[in-house]
Formats: structure tokens, sequence, C-alpha cells
């Protein structure tokens, strides 16, 4: 199973490139962040046509996120990172595919700093830290994905010094995110290429693709459940260096499909987490799902951040249909 994240900025200008590269890549799951549409706008038919259903939470000018899924229909779960209901801003969408909450995100930029802009960031960051912990604590099958706007070590960026005083690479904001790692969430990029530098944006200014003067910003943090699964991880750079193309490229990972019989192996050695989800999983497999009130349950608990729903759903003899 392949499950991408792609900072498409601007899913109407750069709609050509997102199918072209749709087609030729053929990822199960793809997230997608700065869409810069309204809801009405969002291009639906023409993904539909290249075999995607979608959910989309979009905003006119800015923000904006949405989560394809190919030959399956995602089961929407949340529009909104709790913690603040004064924010309206299109960050955050959640959906269930093939047994896996997938949560796309677009963290703030945070600049200038310091500033309100700085202060947005690192609020939306522990809201996004204390929603992650409850479901990490689910023991749920989940993948963090998205623009984190952080390139998290030195190795995530060129070597510069002119980006030092710029949000993406502040000392706050990584700090940030190595906490939201340690609750135990793996860095698919990183663990599969743990010592190179792979960017996976490139500003338009100063010829900085053709330098390959990058940054890593865009993530993909796995669960307990799903780091079991992990075979590979990549960026699409190519798609970077086509023409009208957005400053990003898709960043992906490959994750063995979940079996009975490997969830068993499993099993005997396995944290709790691993032995939870399995069951869990299956109980909300939307390849073979129909009671969508299995999926309004799997609903409820991702906007309450009810452990107790998940701990059922896990259960012996809990399964799904």
């Amino acid at each position: 199973m392949r499950i991408a994240t792609f900072n498409i900025n601007n899913i109407m200008r750069r709609l050509p490139n997102l199918l072209d590269w749709l087609n030729a890549s053929e990822p199960d799951v793809v997230c997608l962040q700065e869409l810069k549409c309204s809801e009405r706008d969002f291009p639906a038919s023409p993904i539909k046509e290249a075999g995607y259903s979608a959910v989309w939470c979009g905003e006119k000018t800015w923000n904006g996120v949405a989560i394809l899924a190919r030959h399956r229909e995602p089961v929407l779960t949340s529009t909104t990172l709790p913690g603040d209901p004064a924010d309206k801003q299109a960050r955050y969408i959640e959906a269930a595919v093939e047994g896996i909450l997938v949560c796309c995100l677009y963290l703030p930029n945070g600049n200038p700093q310091p500033g309100p802009k700085f202060d947005y960031k690192l609020a939306w960051f522990r809201r996004l830290e204390e929603h992650a912990r409850t479901l990490l604590e689910a023991k749920i099958p989940v993948v963090l994905c998205g623009d984190f706007n952080v390139a998290p070590t030195p190795i995530d960026i060129y070597p510069t010094t002119s980006w030092d005083n710029d949000a993406l690479i502040h000392p706050k904001s990584r700090a940030a995110f190595v906490r939201l790692v340690d609750q135990g969430w793996t860095d698919a990029l990183r663990q599969m290429h743990p010592n190179e530098r792979i960017y996976t944006f490139w500003h338009y200014m100063r010829q900085r693709w053709e330098r390959d003067a990058g940054l890593r910003l865009d993530h993909l943090l796995l669960s307990p459940p799903l780091a079991l699964r992990l075979e590979d991880a990549g960026v699409d750079r190519s798609v970077r260096g086509l023409e009208n193309a957005s400053d990003h490229a898709p960043v992906w990972v490959k994750l063995r499909r979940a079996t009975k019989q490997r969830s068993r192996q499993k099993a005997t050695d396995a944290t709790p987490a691993t032995k939870a989800s399995p069951e869990f999983a299956q109980s909300i497999n939307l390849k073979t799902a129909v009671d969508r009130r299995e999926a309004a349950g799997f609903c409820g608990f991702a906007r309450s951040g009810c452990i107790r729903l998940a701990r059922a759903a896990a259960a012996p003899g809990a399964g799904g249909h």
C-alpha cells in the first residue's frame, strides 16, 4: 500500500500536473495541501475520472486540504483539529481508508517571527501534539502526513545561513516536531534514509531548484502498528522539475498490507498497540465495510478522543463486516 503527501500549491493551477503524477505513480492514498480553492471549486470530477474518490476542506485563496483514495471511498471523520473551535482555517482533515486513519495536515508557516503568526504556529503544534497523543493511546493504525512547515534537523536544509531567522527552522519549531515524534511516531522518510540530505521543497526564488537548495518540510509519521509495515519511503523529485510545478514534490511511503496471519505472528511479541490494532483495523476496513454506522462510530471516536470506543472495537470478537 502506497500513501503519499503532496503540497500542490493551488490545485486548479496544477491540476494537469497532479493528474499526470496520479496516472504515473498510482498511489493508493494521497494527502494534498494548499488547495487554494473553495469547497465548491474543488475539481472532484476530473479526479474521479482518474480513479480517485476524495474528501476535502477548502478555503478560497489560502490553505485547503484533501484526501484522495484510489478505487475506494475515504470515510470522512473530521475536518478540524481539536482544541480551538474558533480556528476556521482549512488546515486539517481525517478519513478512514483501508483500516487506516489518514490525517492530512497543513501546519502554519509561522513567518514572520516573532509575532502573532509564529504564536499561532506554536499553538497549532500544541493542539496537534495533544490530538496525536490521543490517537496513539487508542492503539490504532494512523498516519500523520502533510506539510509540517518544519525542517527538523540541519541535514533537512541545504547548507546556508540565509534561513537562520525563519520560522521553518526556529528552535521552537524544531523542538515541537521532536516532542511530537518522541510520543512514539516513526518519521518514515528519515527511518529509511537516516543520514541522507533529502529535500521535499525548493523555493521558486534564486534558482533554488536548479541549485538543489531545498528543505525537508513534508513528513509522514507512522503510529507503531503502521511502522511495523514500513517497506520503503521516498520523494518523487522529478515532479518538482516539470513545467508549472508546485514548489513541493510528492513524498510517499510503501506499507505491507495487513494480513490476519501477519497480525497473529506479530501479536506474540508486539507492544499492546500492535496487539490491538489489527482487530480494530478490521472493524473499520472500508474495503469490505458497507455499514456506515460503523464509520460514524469511528468518526465519533476521532472527534471526541474516546479511547473507550477504540478499545471496545479492538476487543476479541469485535470484528467488522
